[in-house]
């Protein structure tokens, strides 16, 4: 997906919302053990009721590949599964030298290779650009680049201070030798609040993948008073707070109910900036 498909698709549902479907076997609710694969059967009904609320899909590789063949089969047929019009993440958080990468990319990219082609990819710079420019060979897919993070322990490096800022700023600016607004990202967490003021002086362009809304804390607000622009330039995900709304046999409709609310919030936001 282009960066000006993913414009008209936010114009069009007045939405910004992804929707991660970080969804463990052990959590799902008890009544979709019957089925075959109970993890697919719960992505395809979460899918049916959320995906005219939201611009995104993110799928957390982790809880695929933990279960081994079952897992990965479970992933490739929930990757068929979502909408060709909607967004799609892996959120796979890769990063290792050139030629590991390089077939990382492959894994995610590759239809041919994996049974999968992702739209993007989350990867980590630490390494550098050798792990992250063998991603940027698909001319037609995203590198979602880490950024600063929402998790405690994100400040334990990412504010560590140099002459030239932060380490994060440093990734912000580095990054940028590599790769453009039209197929790189950053991640930066809905719970930095203010530190999106500072991020868009730096990449005032670029989307910025916004975790951490809901179960974490972060504040929808305060993303969008501080991290819109003038294309939106959002995409605030959601997980637990809407896959997991529910335990019941209603839990698709649960999951469309919490993705509304967001949803209607977003059309708000939206407005204000007469998008």
């Amino acid at each position: 997906m282009t960066r000006k498909e993913l414009i008209k698709q936010i114009k069009t549902k007045r939405s910004f919302l992804c929707i991660g479907l970080d969804s463990d076997i052990n959590k799902i609710p008890k009544h979709l053990l019957a089925f075959e694969d109970p993890v697919f059967e719960f992505n395809k009904q979460i899918i049916d009721a959320t995906k005219h609320l939201c611009v995104s899909y993110k799928i957390n590789t982790a809880f695929y590949e933990c279960r081994g063949l079952a897992g990965w089969r479970c992933l490739v047929n929930t990757f068929n599964y979502l909408p060709k019009d909607i967004f799609s993440i892996a959120d796979a958080k890769r990063g290792d030298i050139g030629n590991t990468s390089s077939m990382y990319a492959d894994a995610f990219f590759d239809k041919e290779s994996s049974g999968l082609s992702f739209d993007s990819v989350t990867v980590a710079p630490y390494m550098g650009a050798d792990s992250v420019k063998p991603f940027l060979k698909y001319s037609d897919k995203w590198v979602v680049l880490l950024a600063l993070t929402s998790n405690e322990s994100a400040k334990d490096f990412q504010f560590l201070e140099s002459k030239s800022g932060f380490l994060f700023e440093n990734v912000l600016v580095k990054s940028q030798e590599w790769a453009n607004e039209e197929n790189m990202m950053y991640v930066v967490g809905a719970t930095k609040g203010k530190a999106f003021a500072d991020i868009r002086k730096l990449a005032p362009n670029h989307f910025l993948l916004v975790p951490g809304i809901g179960a974490q804390g972060g504040s929808l607000r305060d993303v969008c008073q501080y991290g819109i622009n003038k294309d939106c330039g959002l995409i605030v995900n959601s997980s637990r707070a809407i896959i997991y709304a529910s335990n019941g046999e209603d839990f698709a409709n649960a999951a469309r109910n919490e993705a509304e609310k967001l949803q209607l919030e977003m059309a708000i936001e939206i407005e204000k900036i007469g998008f």
